[in-house]
């Protein structure tokens, strides 16, 4: 990983970014942060969240903050506000009866990984979810070591599952998509943007295992400094690394960013 002031930004137009830990610090969104996607809208930058969070945190976002659109649960969904018509706007990876059928399966698996492994719970968010299940390891719950959320991904996977560990969850769904599979589909949809032509038009910046896949695809991936903590568990890491962390190290790379605009 590179340090960010050797990123050149100049051709960057949209960036593409986690919210826990990477927007949010130790679970709150912070003045600095919210303040640098200000500033980044106003710049005539486009905006897009990209989260491992649930559907009715993203119908808030998607409504409420300074943002072009936002992809939820790990891939399954993306969500926008159509200001001139005055509605949300959804498209999801599966249709309604796919996803209330896999509601069912979820709820077995999660009552046998808590039970496998102790000190787990069911996400505080997870009845705001409609695709995926969250087990958290260590957001309201004391912190496990990540060897736990390890033993729930593998649990997860032996049930059919993909798995995926954030700073504070392990999620897991039915399906092979993930979060670079709907934000190519977003942006081609919404944007008119093929991701494999205009890679260098945008950044990425995250923080855990779970963007692996992002860090790994774009040219311009960023990592904000807490990373450092997933480095040995990472299958991709990012090209770059700010030196702060967090919300912080999002608005020191906000403020790069406009400095090569």
């Amino acid at each position: 990983m590179r340090p960010l002031a050797e990123f050149d930004a100049r051709a960057v137009r949209g960036v593409l970014f986690d919210i826990d830990d990477t927007l949010t610090t130790q679970g709150k969104l912070t003045a600095e942060a919210y303040a640098a996607l200000e500033r980044l809208k106003l710049a005539g930058k486009r905006l897009v969240p990209v989260t491992g969070r649930p559907a009715g945190w993203c119908d808030h976002i998607a409504r409420m903050w300074p943002v072009d659109a936002v992809v939820g649960e790990n891939g399954a969904f993306y969500f926008w506000h159509d200001a001139q018509a005055g509605r949300l706007g959804r498209r999801y990876q599966d249709g309604v009866a796919t996803r209330a059928a896999r509601r069912v399966q979820l709820a077995a698996i999660a009552e046998r990984i808590i039970q496998a492994v102790p000190g787990t719970a069911l996400a505080a968010d997870q009845e705001y979810r409609e695709t995926d299940l969250a087990i958290d390891y260590c957001e309201d719950v004391p912190a496990l070591p990540l060897d736990a959320a390890e033993r729930v991904a593998a649990l997860m996977r032996a049930a059919g599952m993909t798995a995926k560990i954030s700073s504070i969850h392990v999620n897991g769904w039915f399906g092979a998509y993930d979060k670079l599979a709907m934000c190519r589909t977003l942006l081609a949809e919404r944007f008119g943007t093929d991701l494999e032509v205009e890679n260098r038009s945008w950044v990425f910046v995250g923080d855990s295992p779970n963007d692996a896949p992002m860090f790994g695809f774009f040219e311009h991936s960023v990592g904000v400094a807490n990373v450092a903590r997933f480095a040995a568990r990472l299958a991709a890491a990012p090209k770059f690394v700010t030196r702060a962390s967090a919300g912080a190290g999002f608005a020191e790379l906000a403020a790069h960013l406009l400095r090569g605009a």
